[in-house]
């Protein structure tokens, strides 16, 4: 007996997790009971030694000291407090107003609105909660199909999960030992790429059946000039002003910035993108300011309107991911900036309140006890997996596969989109990751040649989390899809502005509609793999400096005999340029 539990001691260990879970027993408590089980069964069958966890409280330490992971509650209680102070539903109510002329416009809305959200709550119950309350009544009101809209909804409260500052992003950088601004920085493109293809599907449809995307009627068009002209040709003159003074910056940014922080680099696209961008917005409010303030009446209602709504959380977006793209700031002193400028937002809207602050700090706490509980037990669970050689068994199920690399790639997509229908992201961030971690390191780079191995892992990380963005609206368990049946009329109700009868949205209608969102999501996730560039591109050159190959250069140079190549040169040194110190030959 004992032979055969040394033999299958892997199989087991998994299946004895599977049986923890099973019974209903929380996730953090499973990973840890089965870790510790195990542990003991292993030293008594002659597996391990007796000495086997006494590193393990170090290990326990050693996360509750992580620095990296004080980003999560930072940037948890910047979205609720920006959630809870009303921001939401004005966001819904300006941006609606601006594409609600257009068919698809509303649903353009809440795509716009929900990669805002994603960009400052990073929680997708906040998001789908709020433009299932304020979005959905007005979609039914105005006869939008039900499944264009349940979906719509769903779909752009995910985005929390790929734009950055994205709680999941954290977790998966911690998890592959990488840096978080790095992270942020490869799926910033792929983030706004998705919000992209969400926009061309509305338009296809748009285009395709326009009955089913309704232009708003002129009488729910609220902003009205007293002459009765539209708005929106000032807004159109604003944005191009702020846009040409964005550029105009760009043009400059790369040289002036350089200069300030003494880097010979040319600075990075993502960077350049934000900063530029913040500069508009700033030009923007700046304006809109003088306008209102001077009574000039050069800008519309409809242009002071987004100005006021709009830019201010894009100026708190843009310096955050902007001061971290920059290196100015670590995610985590990002994520305090953020915090304490969602509290002068809220307290600049008249909104910030002690049951606000209450409650703010509470849900942050639950969600940071919550990650650190589960961190702590796959930890648990890890020790005694990996002093098991479990990696290797790990690697070995994968080593047979067709299609080396990329067939490991598919069928570790396959797997967490299966395990996404069932469990949360975060439990398999923890659980599933650090088990494939070994292998990306063995098998991804040669898909990806000359590409560094940190790059290629930040590719890796960006992949699982598209893929991830799944789990939130597949079925059974797709979390996005309960949030919008929580809110979403469940009888037929009387409408208030018009009067009709609306019939309720049925549960078939709200998973019927993330079926094409699901498969946009796939689609991404598979232009990501096709095309590494769209995350490698945006890392910063100090992400691209391989330290194997720097050693290795080291290595060569300092045994190269006299006469030979490199014996003449001076060494390579992989610390070069971090001090003023030149390199010894």
């Amino acid at each position: 007996m004992s032979q055969f539990v040394a033999e299958n001691f892997v199989p087991l260990m998994f299946s004895g997790l599977l049986v923890f879970l099973l019974t209903g027993i929380p996730v953090a408590f499973g990973l840890a009971a089965t870790g510790l089980l195990f542990g003991f069964i292993g030293m008594e069958v002659g597996l391990f030694g007796s000495n086997l966890f006494q590193a393990l409280p170090l290990r326990v330490f050693g996360i509750m000291q992580n620095d990296t992971l004080l980003a999560i509650p930072f940037f948890t209680f910047m979205g609720i407090i920006l959630e809870r102070s009303g921001m939401a539903e004005d966001l819904l109510e300006t941006v609606g107003q601006v594409f609600g002329p257009v068919r698809g416009g509303l649903a353009i809305a809440v795509i716009l609105v929900g990669a805002l959200l994603a960009a400052t709550t990073g929680v997708v119950a906040a998001a789908v909660i709020s433009m299932g309350l304020i979005s959905l009544p007005i979609m039914l009101r105005y006869g939008y199909n039900r499944t264009i809209a349940t979906g719509t909804i769903t779909a752009s409260g995910t985005l929390a999960q790929a734009i950055p500052p994205s709680l999941v992003l954290i977790v998966l950088a911690d998890q592959l030992g990488r840096s978080v601004g790095d992270m942020y920085a490869g799926a910033l493109v792929p983030g706004v790429a998705l919000v992209g293809l969400y926009l061309a599907f509305i338009a296809v449809v748009a285009i395709v059946k326009p009955s089913w995307v309704p232009a708003l009627p002129p009488e729910a068009r609220i902003y009205r000039e007293p002459t009765g002209a539209s708005g929106h040709r000032s807004l159109l003159v604003l944005l191009a002003v702020c846009g040409a003074a964005g550029w105009a910056w760009s043009q400059v940014h790369g040289q002036w910035v350089n200069a300030w922080i003494e880097r010979a680099t040319p600075a990075p696209g993502d960077e350049v993108l934000i900063m530029s961008m913040t500069v508009a917005s700033l030009l923007a409010l700046a304006l809109a300011g003088l306008n209102r303030l001077l009574k000039l009446g050069l800008l519309s209602r409809l242009a002071e309107r987004v100005t006021f709504v709009l830019i201010p959380p894009l100026v708190l977006i843009f310096l955050v991911l902007g001061t971290i793209f920059l290196g100015i700031a670590t995610p985590t002193e990002g994520g305090a900036m953020g915090a304490l400028g969602a509290l002068l937002m809220a307290i600049g809207r008249r909104q910030l309140s002690f049951k606000l602050l209450n409650q703010a700090l509470e849900n942050t706490a639950k969600l940071a006890t919550f990650v650190l509980f589960i961190l702590i037990g796959s930890t648990v669970f890890s020790f005694t997996f990996n002093a098991a050689d479990g990696h290797v068994w790990v690697e070995h199920l994968f080593d047979k596969l067709p299609g080396g690399a990329l067939g490991f790639l598919i069928i570790v997509n396959l797997l967490i989109f299966i395990l996404g229908c069932f469990i949360d992201f975060f439990e398999i961030a923890f659980i599933v990751i650090p088990m494939l971690v070994p292998v990306a390191e063995k098998l991804l780079p040669e898909m990806l040649p000359g590409v560094p191995v940190d790059a290629v892992m930040v590719w890796f990380g960006v992949v699982i989390a598209m893929n991830l963005q799944t789990s939130f609206l597949t079925p059974p368990f797709g979390f996005a899809l309960f949030y919008l049946r929580s809110v979403a009329p469940k009888a037929d109700y009387k409408d208030r502005v018009t009067g009709e009868a609306i019939p309720a949205v049925t549960t078939p209608q709200i998973y019927k509609g993330s079926i094409a969102f699901i498969i946009l999501q796939l689609i991404m996730v598979g232009l990501i793999i096709a095309m590494p560039s769209l995350v490698v591109s945006g890392l910063s050159e100090q992400t691209q400096v391989d330290p194997n190959q720097a050693l290795e250069q080291l290595m060569q140079s300092d045994s190269a005999p006299s006469g030979e190549p490199g014996a003449s040169e001076p060494a390579f040194d992989p610390m070069q340029g971090l001090s003023d110190t030149p390199a010894k030959p």
